[in-house]
């Protein structure tokens, strides 16, 4: 008569080996990759799971890189920029290098300083077709893109839209250096003659300039 197979018993917790760190379902995790060359994988936790040998299995929902998405890295994808996938897989919990922390846009272009483990999300992102959900966003600057937080950017205080210096002919040194800013078409329709050399180098909370922004 053949034995029934033990069956597999979910975890709460799993501690990363070699460290104090302790991974539980709904974290973000860093992954070993196979390719030691590339950056390590990104993925959320789903469950933890051990077979009846006690060799635990993490089932996982990757985030993907921009790049590594169909359409590829664009101009307006921030370097931190990761797109929840429909991906899910099952790995060894032994690949596990270390955690992360995946932060909505909003709650990312708060932070007053982006460590190694800072990462956020926008998109969701479907693996087999390339389709993004939301699959619109708001342009901003008369380049007409998506707001990239790693980019400084004026707001004018006409029609308050927000620009690019470089789109608007100047250096980041000299925006940061001015006090007030009206775009070339406020500018022209502006009866006031108000300066054009100035803008407000801090944005509202929900928007903040990223000029004060350092990497750690």
């Amino acid at each position: 008569m053949a034995k029934t197979k033990p069956g597999k018993k979910d975890l709460d917790s799993y501690s990363i080996k070699g460290t104090n760190k302790v991974v539980r379902p709904g974290d973000c995790v860093l992954m070993r990759p196979s390719d030691s060359d590339k950056p390590p994988y990104v993925a959320k936790v789903e469950k933890l799971e051990a077979d009846h040998r006690n060799n635990v299995k993490v089932r996982v929902r990757w985030y993907y890189r921009p790049e590594e998405s169909i359409g590829g890295r664009r101009q307006f994808h921030g370097a931190k920029e990761l797109f929840l996938s429909d991906h899910l897989d099952v790995q060894s919990a032994h690949t596990i290098e270390g955690k992360c922390i995946v932060h909505s846009f909003k709650n990312y272009t708060k932070l007053e300083n982006v460590g190694p483990e800072d990462y956020f999300c926008r998109f969701e992102y479907k693996a087999a077709t390339g389709g993004f959900t939301p699959d619109r966003v708001a342009v901003y600057c008369k380049c007409e893109m998506p707001y990239n937080p790693d980019d400084l950017m004026v707001q004018c205080e006409g029609c308050k839209d927000w620009f690019h210096p470089s789109c608007m002919g100047m250096s980041i040194d000299e925006a940061k250096k001015l006090e007030h800013f009206l775009c070339s078409d406020c500018s022209s329709e502006d009866d006031t003659k108000r300066p054009l050399n100035s803008f407000h180098v801090s944005p509202p909370d929900e928007a903040k300039v990223e000029s004060k922004r350092r990497k750690r």
